[in-house]
């Protein structure tokens, strides 16, 4: 059985598989930061919004999408993780092991 997806839901999973991409495209030694901040970045906004709230959806996507051709540069070797980046990521691992 599969699912129908929406248009915005269509958007929403092709700019996160290119924000993966964008990862592969970095240097090794900064993939896992890189890798936490699309996570968590799409963690995040995904729970600040109602699903049925489509013009801040939107919004976020274009917003993503400015966001994603600025790190999809060459020159952008690193980003920065803050600490809540971190926590937050210890958290998902804690609730992944815990039965």
């Amino acid at each position: 059985m599969s699912l129908r997806r929406s248009g915005l839901q269509k958007d929403v999973l092709s700019l996160y598989r290119r924000a993966l991409r964008m990862v592969r495209t970095k240097p090794t030694i900064t993939q896992p930061k890189f890798l936490l901040f699309v996570r968590y970045s799409f963690r995040t906004q995904a729970s600040s919004v109602a699903p049925r709230d489509v013009a801040a959806i939107e919004h976020l996507l274009r917003r993503g999408q400015r966001q994603l051709e600025m790190y999809e540069d060459k020159a952008v070797k690193d980003c920065q993780v803050s600490q809540a980046m971190r926590v937050w990521e210890e958290e998902q691992q804690a609730a992944r092991t815990t039965p």
